[in-house]
């Protein structure tokens, strides 16, 4: 019954895992002298911890010193939460004040001839960021309780994720009233004008045509 519920708890947590983290791996190549940014949503009070390295081209010799990096992780907002220079790896961790869109970039200094980085970058956020480990060690507990706060967690993050969708979908519904009122308004300024016009070219026309005698 306990192995059942466990596993349970654990299908549960996979589930709602993938609705309300984030784990963004991948390895990519980058010319020297050019750059390349990822960008990642990222929820306010939003645990994110990043991981990047420069894999050695020549696995068993010393890095080449053309192979670094400049990476600079940035906000919507244009604020700093990471800078590194010329470094071959590095992570980064920080729990996000604002909501949006957070940028890393990757810059490669400009060498003659031109040389190719491999990099590999792990990204993750929300639950997927917490070091569950540690938090097993420090707390002393034990598997079922940990797949409970891990749950817990979950929970949590999807209820804020939940709060803010709704949020942005009250803005968007406040930008599409205000549209519309704007657009109403619009129309009917535009009809007046047509009005006005007509009218003006029917009085032209009459007093065109009696000058002339014509009526």
């Amino acid at each position: 019954m306990g192995t059942r519920l466990l596993d349970s708890v654990i299908i549960a947590i996979s589930i709602v895992g993938l609705l309300s983290s984030t784990t963004e791996s991948l390895r990519f190549d980058l010319q020297s002298g050019q750059t390349k940014c990822i960008a990642e949503d990222i929820q306010s009070n939003a645990m994110t911890v990043g991981k990047y390295s420069v894999v050695n081209p020549n696995e068993g010799q010393p890095l080449p010193t053309t192979h670094s990096l400049t990476v600079r992780v940035t906000s919507s907002y244009g604020n700093s939460y990471h800078y590194a220079e010329h470094v071959p790896s590095g992570q980064f961790a920080f729990t996000a004040a604002e909501a949006g869109d957070y940028m890393t970039c990757f810059w490669a200094a400009d060498h003659k001839p031109q040389v190719t980085l491999t990099v590999d970058f792990d990204w993750k956020t929300g639950v997927a960021a917490k070091d569950w480990t540690n938090v097993a060690k420090k707390g002393s507990i034990d598997v079922m309780e940990l797949e409970l706060k891990k749950l817990h967690d979950t929970v949590i993050s999807i209820q804020e994720e939940m709060y803010s969708l709704r949020e942005r979908e009250e803005q968007m519904q406040e930008l599409n009233r205000a549209t519309n009122s704007r657009m109403g308004w619009f129309s009917f300024l535009s009809l007046i004008v047509c009005l006005s016009v007509a009218g003006l070219q029917v009085w032209h026309l009459k007093t065109f045509f009696e000058k002339k005698k014509l009526i």
